[in-house]
This record gives structure tokens, sequence and C-alpha cells, in this order.
């Protein structure tokens, strides 16, 4: 009857962390505790019904976005619910590995393996998956600033790694009949000089601010014919403050086929050059049957426009390139909304010396922060700025190091938010190497799940 209870208890803890400390609107301290019910009652079960409980529990926890999957027309519910369960299996196998290393007296290496499974088995899917990956225990920390730093050298990847790490060491700790001491001391360690990074990192200074300008209209739909629309656009950026240097609309703000795409780049080229501000914007084209989602920036000077295609575009299967335009002050590059669930471009605009990145995006209202701050974290990994405006959902824009300038969420026909960012530092030991702490958590897992095929070793004195 008590490992039933402790499994009821542990399903229902997971549950109620995952749903307020998860998924599309997390409590960022929640997020921390996700873990720990699964982990604390691990020792203490079955390996079938810890897995089983930590499964269900996470499931449950995740029907808080349910709604959104229900209606959404990118991420229907068939692929919330697949997303749902494999956060919730991939938890559940770092849960087994971590009880099968404490019970055989192997605190300090669960406390390290359990989140090396977790960033191991999610970082194999984000590079089979051709959606790439988004919504991880990273996101939710992304308006932590302190936290997100260790990102510049491990990805995001090291975000969540420490997440998982912190339940784990408490979990450890928490356990009977192991070394309490050293597996302490290993935690207080490790979240000292992660902490301790970030802190360093955040007092270092930022080049002069730029004003940047985003503005979207939710209101008309994807890719908008109606020659009103460029018009009200047109309007808004001509009645601008004389300071702001960029304006950036959303993904799919205008749509046309190639024939028609004059008359959107016209207009938009002459009040760039009248106004003396640079534009991008998203333009979805067609070409007899093929699709293109791309983003125009349009110099301040009145010049031909640079275009950028989507990276990880799914429909054209075309070839890609940067896109570094010729934009006032630091140099810059573009992005487009999905392309945040990949590390490409971003680190290539890292190693490029870009220092601010212009991202028309297209959410949905429910997933518009966390598409939002996956980008910001694809802005620490690679030192860059970043300004984002979703057609619904959020306009936003932080620094090279992850700290909000300002935010607003969509509403009404237009949503113009104005505000200075300061350009990022630019490459970073991320840009450079890539994502070796991925594959190093890769190659923990594997070599941690030796040790769980030696003998459990004898009851011996714990420390205090």
């Amino acid at each position: 009857m008590q490992r039933w209870i402790t499994a009821a208890a542990a399903m229902l803890g997971t549950a109620v962390f995952v749903y307020f400390g998860f998924g599309l609107a997390p409590v960022a301290a929640l997020a921390w505790l996700v873990p720990l019910p699964a982990l604390l009652a691990a020792p203490r079960l079955p390996a079938w019904l810890a897995l089983a409980g930590t499964f269900a529990g996470f499931v449950l926890g995740t029907t808080r976005d349910w709604g959104f999957y229900s209606r959404s027309h990118d991420e229907p519910l068939s692929l919330g619910l697949t997303i749902s369960a494999g956060f919730a299996l991939t938890l559940g196998l770092a849960v087994l590995l971590f009880r099968a290393l404490v019970k055989r007296n192997r605190a300090m290496l669960a406390a390290a393996a359990a989140p090396a499974v977790w960033v191991g088995v999610l970082y194999l899917v984000a590079v089979l998956n051709p959606a790439g990956i988004v919504g991880t225990f990273a996101a939710t920390q992304g308006d932590v600033p302190v936290v997100l730093q260790v990102a510049s050298v491990t990805g995001f990847w090291g975000v969540d790694y420490l997440v998982v790490f912190v339940a784990a060491v408490l979990a450890a700790v928490a356990a009977p009949g192991v070394a309490r001491l050293r597996t302490a001391v290993l935690g207080v360690v490790v979240v000292a000089v992660c902490l301790g990074f970030g802190i360093v990192r955040l007092a270092q200074d930022d080049p002069a601010p730029q004003r940047v300008a985003m503005i979207a209209d939710d209101a008309t739909g994807w890719a908008p014919t109606d020659p009103a629309v460029l018009k009200s656009y047109v309007d808004r950026i001509a009645a601008l403050p004389p300071d702001v240097r960029t304006v950036v609309l959303p993904e799919g703000a205008f749509g046309t086929d190639t024939a028609g795409l004059p008359g959107i780049t016209t207009p938009l080229q002459a009040v760039a050059r009248r106004r003396h501000v640079d534009i991008v914007a998203g333009i979805a084209r067609t070409d007899g049957t093929t699709k293109y989602n791309e983003a125009y920036t349009f110099p301040a000077d009145g010049g031909a426009p640079s275009v950028y295609l989507k990276w990880h575009d799914r429909v054209t299967k075309a070839g890609h390139d940067l896109v570094f335009p010729p934009v006032d002050g630091a140099r810059a590059g573009v992005v487009i909304c999905g392309d945040v669930a990949f590390r490409t471009p971003f680190d290539g605009y890292g190693r490029g010396g870009a220092r601010i990145l212009y991202l028309p995006a297209s959410t949905e209202n429910d997933n518009g922060t966390q598409m939002s701050r996956s980008a910001l974290l694809r802005g620490v990994e690679n030192g860059l700025a970043i300004v984002w405006t979703g057609r619904t959902g959020e306009l936003m824009a932080s620094d090279g190091r992850g700290r909000v300038a300002a935010v607003v969420h969509t509403g009404g026909p237009f949503t113009t938010l104005i505000t200075d960012v300061a350009p990022g530092p630019g490459g970073t030991p991320y840009s450079r190497l890539g994502d070796w702490f991925a594959w190093l958590c890769v190659a923990g897992a594997l070599v941690s799940c030796l040790f769980t095929k030696t003998r459990r070793a004898r009851p011996h004195t714990v420390e205090a």
C-alpha cells in the first residue's frame, strides 16, 4: 500500500508542477520543481511504477495546453499530445537511470546522469525532427537572464541540464542509504559556477542602443493581399518618431504572386527612403505552384531590398543564404519565426559578425511568449540582440544577453512597440563550438548506463 501512496503523490506532484511550471505559460520558479516529485519517489518504487507515475503525471500536467492544441492550425491536438508524451517519456527515462544509480549507492553519478538523459534524448530528437525543437525547460527561464548566460557556452541545452540537475541533486541527497555530502557539494559548486558566470556576463558593457519599432496587424490574417493593409503599414511607418532607425513588420505581413511583388516593394522602398529608416517585412510570395516565405529588408537610402528566404522552409526546399542587410549601425541579420527551432542559421550570424537579428514572425496568441523567448535564447547562444515582431502573440526586443528591453502582446488592428535595444556582443563560444555540450550529455548518459550493470554495493555508513 505504501508504494501506491508514494506513486500517487509523485504523480500528483509532477502534474501540478508541470501544469504551472512548463508549457506555454510557465512560472519560471516552478519549472525547477517539475522533475523533483518523480525523482524523490523513484528509489522507493519498482522501476515500472516509477516510469508509469512520471509519464502519467507529466501528461496530466500538460492538459493546461490542450485547449490551444485543439484550436491550433500549426500544432493540432494529435501533434500536441505527441509532444506531451515525448517530454513525459524523456523525463521517465531520466528517472529510471537516476533510480538505478541511486539504488547502487551512486548518488553523485545519479545527480549528474539524470539531466544528461533529459538533454541527450531531446537533442537527438531535435537533430532527427524536421521541425526542430522548442518548449524545453530552457524556454521557461526566458525572463531569468542570470540563468540563461550559460547558453553562450553550452547552448540552451546547458540551461535544461541545470534545471533538471538541481532537482536531481535534491532528490539524491534525500535518497535512503547514499553518501549525501559529496552530492550536495557537487550541486552547490555547479550552481555557483553557473550563476557566477551569469552575474559576470550581465555586468559587461553593451554598445550604444538603437531605437527600433515593431508594427503588427493581427486582424487581417496571414499574407493579406488587400492594398489597404499595405497603405496602413506605410502610413504608420511614415508617422514614426524621427529617431527610429529600424522598423520590423511580421512574417507574412503581405501576400502576392511574383508579378504583383513590385506593388508591395515599391511603396515600402519609397517610405524607407522618405523616412530614412530601414524596414524589414515578411512577404509570402507564390511563383506558380511554389510558395516562398521571405523577409525583405528595405535600406534607408532607398536602394534595392535584400531578400532572406526562410532557412527551414518546408515548401520550397530551395538553397538558403545568410542575409546581412545594409542597415544603419551594428551589423545585422534576418531570420524568420520558425527558424528559432534550430541552431542554424543563428550560429552562422554569430560567427559572421552580426550583433542584432530582426525576426518577422507569425505565431498564435497562446504560444507567442514561448516562441519569442525561444528566439531570445538563440540570441544569448550567439551574442545577438533580438527584435521579434509576431503578427499575433508578442512584439519583443531583447539584448544579446537575454534581457528583455520591451514587450507587448498584440491586439486590435495594429500594435506598435518602440524601444531602444543594445546590439549584442557578437559571436560566443557556442557559435564556434556548436552542440558540444549536448553530445557530451549523450555520451555521459550512455556511459552512466554501464554503471547500472554493476552489483549493488553493500550497505555502509553514510554521511549526514
